[in-house]
């Protein structure tokens, strides 16, 4: 993924705060010789202040036994983690340098986007299972009403042989924003004014993306 400096976070806080309320992603595994990479989606849970070395953390997830994946895991615990969200497409004339026709302006497309290099733990030990799907849902279900996994136990207990956890130790963070903060004000105010009008799927968090990195690059340099 290429960042360039006007995209970059300002500091490790804006990519963790943002991805804080982004636990979807695609899991990519190396795949064994002479097949493609795996490709997974799925839930996760991030926990900043976790890890064993690195200091970036650790992501927690599970997937069925079943899942072909794991022979590969196996081979290769190097993973990557993606997240990408609050993306839109931008017309060109938004995009226009100041003087010049609207229909001279480049299209693009705006996003965020995390991206995190992990070791993989496979966890098969049913007691560490328990505590790890417990972990999960705490995350996403924090009012509670589920009751809690524990082995042997209902009425979980008897699918956690159904299941393997992962413990994804981040060794490396790579974040991207995307949202034009090298450009002039004219534009970006264009770009801004653009996104509150048009008002489709993805506009009101980009637009909140732009304003709140308006002058990133500015003060940066």
């Amino acid at each position: 993924m290429l960042i360039h400096p006007w995209d970059a976070p300002r500091d490790d806080a804006e990519w963790q705060g943002w991805l804080a309320g982004h636990d979807f992603g695609q899991l990519a595994v190396n795949g064994l010789p002479g097949e493609p990479p795996y490709v997974q989606p799925l839930h996760f849970a991030y926990d900043r202040g976790l890890g064993e070395s690195s200091g970036h953390g650790e992501v927690v997830a599970h997937l069925a036994r079943p899942n072909p994946m794991w022979p590969a895991l196996d081979a290769n615990p190097e993973v990557l983690l993606s997240v990408v969200d609050d993306y839109v497409f931008i017309p060109g004339p938004w995009q226009a340098p100041p003087g010049t026709p609207p229909e001279h302006g480049t299209p693009t497309s705006f996003y965020a986007a995390v991206q995190l290099r992990c070791v993989a733990h496979i966890v098969d030990d049913p007691a560490e299972k328990a505590h790890l799907l417990n972990r999960q849902v705490g995350h996403f279900q924090p009012e509670g009403g589920s009751a809690a996994v524990a082995v042997g136990e209902a009425p979980y207990g008897r699918s956690l042989s159904g299941i393997r956890g992962l413990r994804l130790e981040v060794t490396d963070v790579r974040a991207k924003f995307k949202y034009a903060a090298h450009k002039p004000e004219e534009v970006q105010d264009r770009i801004v004014t653009g996104l509150a009008t048009r008002g489709a799927p993805g506009d009101a968090a980009a637009r909140e993306h732009q304003l709140r990195r308006r002058g990133v690059w500015a003060a940066g340099r």
